[in-house]
């Protein structure tokens, strides 16, 4: 039998589907590079390592991605350092991998193992102890790495190969190595010994040739802010190569000059105190900023003799209640001329400041230029990281461009006082989204509602002013029909603008506004048909603001939609945890259209308020449904119920569903979760809060750790049975309360011995069905779809033995159908979970070899339930692909089908799933690390439209069963038309003579 299969058209890609590339929220300060090109010009990219374990570029022309370059999430990257048009990388435990990129295109030149990852040491944090330093010397391409914190190598970057290797002889020491320093006569190596109240630097030389060990000396000192209270200057001067070790001890700056044979003193730069030095990355034009007492930076400069000298003072740096605290960075023109840029945010002017300080200019005196920009700190939360460059085109004119990092997770870049664009990098950590069904189009909906009150004359005159469009309508109606130009479902739906009050869904209602809640403080509104933000909010702290305070969103409801005749509102449900060690739950609930606080909690204000309704952990939240009134149950830590939105109807709906409402909890604490059953008191207790009770527990193994509970999706179900071939019925085991388990057997802080996969009966305990699967490297990494009676979960079988089998992934497909065989029907869906009958069940279970590992999975949703579901997943190839289910389909005999199986469309049953690329939904896409898939129907019964978020965003529509409802769009209409023109025309000629045809024949007869 033919395997039919759904292809993306190469005409679709990029129409049906988009993908946001993203890198994720900077480390650290990004870099600003210049790279020459062939031609002798200069190029600028913006180079950042980013907390998803990504590196990349970006373009500051534009902010678009240039490059990126992924790493495993169990290698995390420790330290990158940029030169020329190499970007050198070290990830690892201790800097256990070396690689060096191609600072243009992110091409990997070389890639070396150091050490294995089992003998890096785990400090905190984990960039301690590691470096990289390239030759400063002639044209060397080689550079010095630091390991461990005690062990440096120079590497040869033609080839990537290790020269030489240098230990510390004592690695058991209290001394740990921090920072590199090379030059041409040694290469240095600075760290800190651990005393009992504070640190003394510790220096050791070492020969760039031989890799022998020059000097090791002790420094008198006490540094108590660790290895970030270092900073190494240099400068090339006339008589050579001046590098100095700068740290502040007792608020005074100390200094040591770095010789190879390490015999000088260090010296005390007498005068201002100060609290704090910081690091502008200028470190080669001996520059940096020292904090005052009172809050004021001063530039401090490695001056021709030698020695460190203030130059420069920020006027009004000082402490203020008319501006922030100041952010200091540093960075370089076209010609390698250094600025030093100061920026804050002013209270006065409701906009930040920056003061930018070229100490070359004003005839070596130094220049400083200042502006303000509206940078809108309620939409992008509060400045954490500055990187800037700068250009002189002018003898007494300074420009600038400022990449700023913010607590929601926005990188803006600022040319001067212009904004030139912003990436909304927190979406590389959605928590939370929804996709969420728009109204029809604002004209259509405003005349809808005024008809029912308007007048005579009022109608009758809008009926005339709609009817001078007709003839325009007339011509486009004619112009449509010749040239077949009809909506399709193919075709793009993006509008023009993304305006907010042009939001309206298309024809076929694959638009939609998706709401995704990062766990950085921030909501956005993304219009499906192109990904482009809409509309962002800025979660409020409450009574936090005062302490500060993160908001980490956990659940997301729709609880009104277009349907119900009201804009469409969503529901946030989040942690607040402070500053203080304080926790509560908080609900923010708005417009999805705008982004708009429905309630009056964000009155007055830009930021999106919540409602404070548990002080304290939230246990678990449903949505619950009676009537047309949709709510939002929360149990908090003593299981008390809180209701949102708390009204007389909603209390009332509750109170109707109460003796009804079952559900299992997760108990107990981490290493050993249970699951028990839980019901809803009828009445309020003394707390004035209905109570939850526990009623069951699952008989799980005392060593098995619940994981996961995956719950039955509320949708349509549109055939309660198959029918097979034979003409009998399996009917689908439809328990509404049934729920899958993923669990881990094994001790509770070592790895797991055996991984677990339940379906219970969420309102009895009853186990259902079970399957023991191995783990992967110690760990249950089972990912698991549940829809209808359908079950599929994934897995790696690393525990394979014997000739025929082999390690492999693997899915499971599990299919539950009522009674004991064919035709047995008890009426799952309808029936009590108390009944004898709610346990009769038959199980077909099928496992198959999957291509590759996923890291997430779901299935397709329709409107009604008719089209057939795909799986549709996220593999490890940074692939987004769909599987149809009749290839899953447990029911697949192991011997040639018969003619009744083949009219049911079963396939003899093959082990290996094919990997074929027409199942890619994302098509050339690189769709990194996919979290989690959402899907969401469509109008179309035939169409599910599918989101996928994780590092990028990503999202598709699909059609399981083909577009069946749409005509094709090679549909010939012309010449149906003709057609049936043709057929009316004979119809209008042949007429006349049938009736005279007849009138002679009844002459005749007469």
């Amino acid at each position: 039998m033919v395997w039919t299969t759904q292809a993306l058209h190469a005409s679709e890609a990029g129409i049906v589907d988009w993908h946001k590339p993203l890198l994720g929220i900077p480390l650290t300060r990004p870099i600003f590079h210049r790279t020459t090109l062939d031609s002798g010009a200069t190029k600028s990219l913006i180079v950042t390592a980013t907390s998803n374990n990504v590196i990349g570029a970006i373009h500051p022309e534009n902010g678009t991605l240039a490059w990126r370059y992924l790493l495993e999430e169990k290698d995390p990257i420790v330290g990158y350092k940029v030169r020329n048009n190499r970007i050198a990388t070290l990830s690892g435990p201790g800097g256990a991998t070396l690689r060096f990129l191609d600072v243009s295109t992110g091409s990997l030149l070389h890639e070396t193992r150091l050490h294995v990852p089992q003998a890096g040491r785990l400090l905190q944090p984990a960039n301690l102890g590691v470096g990289i330093a390239f030759e400063e010397s002639g044209a060397s391409e080689d550079s010095f790495v630091l390991t461990n914190g005690h062990t440096l190598r120079r590497i040869d970057g033609k080839s990537g190969e290790v020269a030489w290797g240098w230990s510390s002889p004592d690695q058991t020491s209290l001394v740990l190595y921090s920072n590199i320093v090379p030059t041409s006569d040694a290469v240095y190596l600075i760290g800190l010994a651990k005393s009992l109240t504070s640190y003394t630097v510790h220096l050791t030389s070492i020969s760039p040739v031989t890799g022998e060990l020059i000097a090791d000396v002790d420094i008198p000192s006490s540094i108590s802010d660790g290895p970030a209270g270092l900073l190494i200057l240099s400068r090339n001067l006339t008589s050579g190569q001046a590098t100095r070790l700068a740290w502040l001890e007792q608020g005074r700056i100390h200094s040591v000059s770095l010789t190879p044979q390490l015999k000088e003193k260090p010296v005390v730069n007498k005068g201002s105190v100060y609290l704090q030095l910081h690091d502008l990355t200028l470190q080669n034009e001996g520059l940096f900023v020292a904090i005052k007492e009172d809050g004021s930076g001063r530039v401090i400069k490695l001056a021709d003799d030698g020695a460190l000298k203030s130059i420069w003072e920020f006027a009004d740096s000082a402490h203020s209640a008319k501006h922030t605290e100041s952010h200091y960075t540093g960075g370089l023109d076209k010609d390698g001329m250094p600025y030093i840029g100061r920026v804050f945010w002013s209270h006065l002017h409701a906009k930040a400041s920056a003061h930018i300080f070229a100490p070359h200019l004003g005839e070596g005196k130094g220049l400083v230029a200042g502006f303000t920009f509206p940078f809108e700190t309620s939409q992008h939360g509060i400045i954490t990281t500055v990187a800037m460059d700068a250009a002189n085109p002018a003898e007494l004119q300074v420009l600038s461009r400022l990449v700023l990092t913010t607590t929601t997770g926005s990188v803006q870049l600022w040319q001067q006082d212009q904004h030139q664009w912003t990436r909304e990098e927190s979406l590389t950590d959605v928590r939370v989204a929804e996709m969420v069904e728009l109204p029809e189009p604002l004209v259509a909906a405003s005349q809808l509602g005024a008809e029912e009150t308007e007048s005579f004359g009022s109608r009758l005159q809008r009926q005339l002013t709609d009817a001078q469009d007709f003839p325009q309508y007339a011509i486009n109606f004619v112009k449509r029909f010749a040239t077949g130009s009809y909506a399709s479902a193919s075709s793009s739906v993006a509008p023009e603008s993304n305006d907010t009050s042009a939001l309206f869904r298309d024809t076929f209602g694959f638009r939609k506004i998706i709401v995704a809640a990062t766990s950085h403080g921030k909501i956005f509104g993304i219009d499906s048909a192109n990904g482009e933000i809409v509309w962002s909010k800025v979660f409020g702290l409450g009574w936090a603001v005062e302490v500060g305070a993160r908001v980490f969103p956990l659940k997301i409801f729709t609880l009104k939609t277009v349907g119900d005749g009201d804009v469409p509102q969503v529901a946030v449900v989040a942690q607040r945890k402070a500053d203080n060690g304080l926790s509560d739950t908080v609900v923010f609930y708005f417009n999805a259209l705008t982004g708009e606080d429905v309630t009056e909690a964000s009155a007055g204000v830009d930021l999106l308020q919540g409602k404070d309704v548990i002080a304290g952990s939230l246990v678990e939240a449903y949505l619950l449904h009676h009537e047309n009134n949709r709510f939002i149950a929360l149990l908090d830590e003593y299981l008390q119920v809180q209701l949102f939105p708390e009204t007389p109807e909603t209390e009332a709906s509750f109170q109707s569903l109460a003796p009804s409402i079952h559900f299992p909890l997760r108990t107990g604490s981490a290493g050993s979760h249970r699951l028990g059953g839980h019901k809803v008191s009828t009445e309020k207790e003394f707390t004035g809060k209905h109570i939850a009770y526990p009623i069951w527990t699952a008989s799980l193994p005392p060593n098995e750790d619940i994981r996961s509970i995956i719950t039955r999706p509320r949708e349509p179900v549109a055939s309660l049975g198959k029918v097979l071939g034979n003409r009998t019925t399996l009917y689908k085991y439809l328990n509404p309360g049934i729920v899958v388990l993923l669990t881990a057997g094994g001790p509770p802080t070592g790895p797991a011995s055996s991984c677990g996969v339940y379906a219970v009966d969420g309102v009895k305990g009853t186990i259902l069905y079970h399957a023991s699967v191995p783990p992967s490297g110690g760990a249950c990494d089972v990912k698991a779809a549940f829809t209808e009676n359908w079950l599929v979960y994934h897995y790696y079988d690393a525990d394979a033995v014997g000739v025929d089998q082999a390690k492999s992934y693997r899915m499971v497909s599990v299919e539950f159908y009522e009674g004991s065989q064919v035709d047995d029907k008890v009426g799952s869906s309808d029936l009590t979970s108390y009944s004898d009958d709610s346990t009769k069940i038959s199980i077909y279970e099928k496992s198959f070899v999957f291509p590759r590992g996923i890291s997430a999975i779901t299935t397709t949703s329709t409107k009604y339930g008719i089209t057939i579901k795909d799986i549709v997943v996220a593999n490890t190839n940074h692939q987004v692909q769909s599987f149809p289910r009749r290839f899953l389909d447990p029911r697949r005999p192991n011997r040639k089908p018969t003619s009744e199986e083949q009219e049911e469309w079963l396939m003899q049953y093959d082990p290996l799933i094919p990997d074929d690329p027409k199942h890619v939904l994302s098509h050339k896409y690189q769709v990194a690390r996919i979290r989690k898939i959402i899907t969401s129907p469509a109008l179309l019964e035939s169409t599910s439209l599918v989101f996928g978020y994780g590092v990028d965003l990503f999202f598709t529509r699909v059609a399981p069963s083909k577009t069946f409802d749409v005509l094709s769009e090679n549909f010939n209409k012309i010449q149906l038309v003709l057609t049936i023109g043709g057929l009316a025309l004979a119809i209008l000629i042949t007429k006349p003579m049938v009736r005279r045809k007849k009138l002679r024949e009844r002459w005749y007869d007469s």
